[in-house]
């Protein structure tokens, strides 16, 4: 009898839920950065990059053509 009083008071028990909820918000938004900066890491290893070329060669990095008017 005290081990099915133990079983029912745990699955009552939503103490532990919260945890879980706790556990996956924070692998979302640890995933979320993560996403983000690897893809603003590539964008900025290309200016690095740019810089780079200017100071090796001199020359001005070429400007991006304009986006064309709807």
């Amino acid at each position: 009898m005290l081990i099915l009083k133990e079983m029912i008071r745990l699955l009552n028990d939503e103490e532990g839920l919260t945890t879980v909820e706790y556990a996956i918000a924070g692998a979302l938004v640890a995933s979320a950065v993560v996403l983000a900066f690897s893809n603003l890491g590539v964008q900025v290893g290309g200016r690095v990059q740019d810089l780079a070329t200017v100071v090796e060669t001199g020359a001005p990095i070429a400007a991006p053509a304009p986006a064309p008017a709807p």
